[in-house]
């Protein structure tokens, strides 16, 4: 039968180990020493003990305690949960905020992250048994997907400045994956997901093999897996089938439409404007009755396809009484599918020529009918009636009648089917290294590790610039480039006028991006107990010395197509990007105990530690620079029921690979509301007209004065933005702190209760300013001397920010060092066993968040000091409620379990809410049935049901209902908040939008 390890798993073993599960579980929440596992075949009085990775620090006396608190996730929460993957773990511990994931479609970039805290999903490590992973990507992100739970045996999670155990990046603290050590025998796992609609399937198939080597001088594990999962898309849930503005709660979409080809934005104007083709009055040249919104939801995703195999595989060996020699490999190949609404042309400029074949005389007319001074305020068309009756007759671009038009083109690609992005990503980790012991109170550690990680994505479906601008330059005999074997396009008729012929010379062919990263690292170190006592105290000093030298080196390599900023709907060029830094640390890290077994202190210990870095960038231009980080901590016991601890610490993070090497490049970022605007994505003219000190910015930002009263806002909410690394930064500094209580009283057997404060502190911050930041900055003091407002790029011809990124640079969003960010609250937890009857154990624990404050400023002393909590908006992007917990009770039984969990989040609010130029919509929204406040997210409560079952000796089953009162999602609209978050009408990383879904899983053991 196989050995495992942590916590017990069924109430046969439960009964038994108690009072030993119970100690474990107070010493991982109090971050105390070294957790040992127990056989769960062991008795009480033969108890198998391995030692377990401390979490928080180097030094690992299993008899002292910590000041920093760990948050854990043990394997029972694991099998009740049944994730598939890492991220859809950590994201249910109160505190954290839902970072990109499986839920992200539009943004998801292949990988899954944790964000520790809401301050940034690059300021937190990734461990295994306490030691650095392979990023996966150019800011220094290790992706969660490459995660093997199936050899985990517990996930701990400290936050707060954890620079100098770790190193930089640690700033809000580390996850640390814990693995099953001295595994001997097999166990399968199979396990089976799917929705109550029947979408959304997931599979997954591991199995782990491990023996022991020469009569227990080794071990090694081998363990393989694969997980699936299916889509969910959007159109089909009724909350999310059609997109709904958050301003009116109606059906709508993305003006950008197949029915609506629309050229222009600048509305012809004049005393007889009224009799112009078209009407006249509309604010573009819609070429079809009515305006028709297209409805992007359907094409989306709540749950996107993926595709993954793993291989682990570890070996320890002693060979001599006191050296060890260990290995350890990890390998993970996935593919991961993102699936969006149709490209097109998203505001392109282009030129038409007027003899185009599929250009009726109506349409002929009304391009001819442009004014060429709007402003000027004489109307004055851009062709007379007879030059365009002429053009519209040429034979071909010599014909001395030929004219061109040139304009903007707006059409949705819906016959040639949605954009799909393939992440084909392989990773890989390996480590070896020695281990041993000096005497009886030295132990020292020499390992070296390199991990690489390399992904390609294959875009398709797009259509390409170049080819529709082509296509649109054609007469009777075809077009007047035909090179690339063009065809003419008819973008002047209704859905079904792009045929198979047309989109296959639009679409070009596949574009081709790769990202690799590599890192490899040397870390040696040294530890033990010294003879030096206090006076007070029996126990000698722990101390922990040690050196590292890591090296990190990464690059984007795209293909000519993806550097060209060709792809229509790509949000911009991808350019090629290389960079790479190595660092080279000391450290040093102390625990003493002070007072041991004293009237007034049954154990007062104090703990520090201090880290030197020196790092060089991998550039000519760029300087060394080193840094320096330190802890103090504090555990104090007056009596065995309390414990009262605290922590100071320095951290600090380097600028990622990103931040320093990335070229100037224009994107897309989230922008509800351009102060310029005054026409929305669906044509609809407010009747604003900027005048004064406004006019004049927005002419002096790019816009044409004839475009002032008809410039749009942003196209489905996204304005171009341009971002850029910047090889001057220096690393950002945070103090951290946290004080806290652990109560275990003698009086109430099994029962421990904590709670702590944390307080982080960013400053110089590394970050890019929020759109609004970049709006308030100029808009607040609108004026053409302001360089917030000269650092804003409009497009020439119709002066929005959004369009061609070639052309339309929109907010300056550079990375500086300019910000800070700070973060406080309090988490807490109360945990409770108690054997009901001789047959019955109940067990209950509640682990919850409170969150006081969590501010992100832009630029320091300029820009707003905006707070998050609670809030949600393009400016705050992921959602933080104020208070969140998780509440498990479970009843065990001789050979079953079963387990409820409740999931509390606090009720959330619009940032802007109450503000009458912002409104937002209240009521029972379009082709749905109930009321709902577009503003507000009420408390939010699901609840999950597993129960195990031993059929055999060796075989369990676990069976869970996810979501058991199938509760909706709370509805927020569309463009309320930023892309990669709100999505669906809703927050789909904060909230369930999948429904009630069941999973069963078996295991065999043998």
């Amino acid at each position: 039968m196989a050995t495992t390890f942590g916590p017990d798993r069924l109430k046969g073993a439960r009964s038994k180990l108690l009072g030993g599960t119970a100690t474990a579980l107070a010493l991982m929440t109090m971050g105390a020493g070294t957790v040992y596992a127990q056989d769960a075949d062991a008795d009480t009085d033969d108890v198998n003990l391995e030692e377990i990775v401390v979490t928080g620090s180097l030094i690992r006396n299993p008899n002292l305690t910590r000041s920093a608190p760990v948050s854990v996730v043990s394997t029972d929460e694991m099998d009740y949960q049944q994730a598939g993957v890492a991220e859809e773990l950590l994201r249910e511990i109160p505190g954290m905020v839902p970072s990109i994931g499986a839920q992200v479609n539009n943004g998801n970039g292949g990988f899954s992250y944790v964000n520790l805290r809401g301050i940034g999903s690059n300021r937190n490590v990734v461990l295994l048994d306490g030691r650095r992973l392979s990023p996966s990507e150019l800011q220094g992100r290790t992706d969660l997907n490459n995660i093997p739970l199936a050899i985990v045996d517990r996930v701990d999670v400290l936050t707060g400045g954890a620079s100098t155990t770790y190193g930089a990046d640690a700033v809000g603290g580390v996850t640390n994956f814990i693995t099953k050590k001295n595994f001997h025998g097999v166990e399968a796992n199979v396990a089976y997901g799917t929705t109550e609609k029947g979408d959304g399937d997931t599979k997954r198939y591991e199995i782990t093999v491990g023996t022991n080597l020469d009569d227990g001088r080794g071990n090694a594990i081998l363990s393989v897996g694969y997980q699936k999962s299916d889509a969910v898309f959007q159109g089909d849930r009724d909350f999310s089938k059609d997109t709904l503005f958050y301003w009116d709660g109606t059906a709508g979409g993305s003006g950008l439409g197949p029915f609506n080809t629309r050229f222009g934005n600048v509305n012809p104007t004049g005393a007889d404007n009224s009799n112009l083709p078209l009407g006249g009055v509309q604010d573009d040249r819609t070429f079809a009755a009515a305006f028709t919104p297209f409805n992007y939801a359907p094409f989306n995703t709540f749950q996107t396809p993926f595709d993954r195999y793993n291989i682990y595989a570890s070996a320890n060996y002693q060979i001599s009484d006191n050296v060890e020699v260990y290995t350890r490999a990890i390998f993970s190949k996935q593919t991961v599918s993102t699936i969006i609404a149709p490209s097109g042309a998203f505001g392109d400029a282009v030129t038409v020529s007027l003899n185009h074949p599929f250009l009726s005389d109506a349409q002929r007319n009304a391009f001819c009918a442009f004014d060429t001074d709007p402003a000027a305020g004489v109307y004055t068309p851009l062709y007379t009636q007879a030059e365009c009756d002429a053009a519209g007759a040429a034979v071909d671009d010599s014909d001395p009648n030929y004219r061109e038009v040139n304009t903007q083109l707006r059409r949705r690609n819906v016959e040639g089917g949605p954009r799909i992005s393939d992440f084909n990503s392989t990773w890989f980790d390996y480590q070896a290294g020695l281990r041993g012991e000096i005497g009886d109170s030295m132990n020292w550690d020499v390992y070296a590790s390199y991990g690489q990680g390399d992904q390609t994505q294959v875009q398709k479906g797009y259509w390409m610039k170049s080819r529709f601008r082509q296509a649109l330059l054609a007469g009777p005999n075809g077009c007047n480039d035909t090179s690339n074997g063009c065809v003419p396009a008819d973008y002047f008729g209704p859905t079904g006028s792009i045929t198979e012929e047309m989109n296959a010379f639009l679409a070009g062919g596949e574009s081709n991006i790769s990202t690799k990263f590599d890192m490899g690292q040397v870390v040696g170190s040294l530890s033990g107990e010294m003879d030096f006592t206090t006076p007070w105290a029996s126990d000698g000093l722990n101390y922990a010395v040690g050196g590292e030298w890591r090296s990190y080196s990464a690059s984007i390599e795209s293909d000519l197509l993806s550097q060209s900023g060709d792809l229509g709907g790509a949000g911009g060029a991808q350019p090629n990007t290389y960079g790479g830094y190595s660092v080279y640390e000391a450290v040093a890290e102390v625990l003493l105990p002070v007072v041991q077994d004293a009237d007034f202190a049954k154990e007062l210990t104090f703990e520090a530690g201090i880290r030197y870095s020196n790092y060089t960038v991998d550039d000519e231009t760029s300087p060394k620079y080193d840094t320096t980080t330190w802890k103090l901590g504090l555990s104090w016991t007056p009596i065995d029921d309390v414990t009262i601890r605290g922590t100071f610490a320095r951290a600090v993070r380097a600028p990622n690979i990103t931040e320093l090497f990335a070229p100037q490049n224009t994107g897309l970022t989230n922008l509800q509301s351009d102060p310029c605007a005054s026409v929305n994505d669906q044509g609809v003219n407010n009747g604003n007209v900027p005048t004064g000190a406004l006019r004049d910015v927005c002419i002096a930002q790019g816009a044409p004065a004839g475009a002032i009263g008809f410039i749009p806002q942003p196209a489905a909410g996204q304005a171009n933005g341009t971002f850029g690394g910047n090889l001057d930064l220096k690393p950002e500094k945070s103090d951290s702190w946290t004080i806290g209580i652990i109560l275990q009283p003698e009086a109430i057997p099994g029962l421990t209760v904590t709670a702590d404060y944390y307080n982080i502190k960013v400053e110089d911050a590394i970050n890019a300013p929020n759109p609004g930041d970049v709006i308030a900055a100029c808009f607040n003091n609108a004026s053409t001397d302001n360089p917030a407002c000269s650092a804003i790029g409009r497009s020439p011809i119709d002066g929005g920010l959004s369009g061609d990124s070639a052309v339309v640079s929109g907010l300056d969003l550079f990375t500086s060092n300019n910000g800070n960010l700070a973060t406080d609250g309090i988490d807490f937890s109360v945990s409770y066993g108690m054997a009901i009857t001789d047959d019955m154990q109940w067990d209950t624990r509640v682990s919850g968040n409170w969150t006081n404050s969590s501010t992100f400023q832009a630029v320091t002393g300029v820009s707003l000091d905006r707070e998050c909590v609670g809030l949600y908006s393009a400016n705050c992007a992921s959602i933080q409620p104020e208070f969140s917990f998780n509440w498990r009770n479970t009843l065990s039984f001789e050979k079953f379990d079963v387990s409820l969990n409740w999931r509390h989040i606090s009720s959330n609010q619009y940032e802007n809410l109450g503000d009458p130029t912002d409104p937002v919509f209240s009521g029972v929204p379009q082709n749905l049935t109930e009321e709902s406040d577009f503003g507000t997210t009420p408390a939010y409560n699901l609840f999950d049901m597993s129960v195990r079952y031993r059929v055999l000796e060796n075989v369990t089953l676990t069976g869970t209902v996810s979501n058991l009162f199938d509760k909706e999602p709370p509805l927020t609209g569309s463009f309320i908040g930023s892309t990669g978050f709100n999505s669906g009408n809703t927050y789909p990383s904060t909230f369930d939008t999948l429904g009630r879904r069941f999973s069963i899983q078996a295991r065999i053991t043998f």
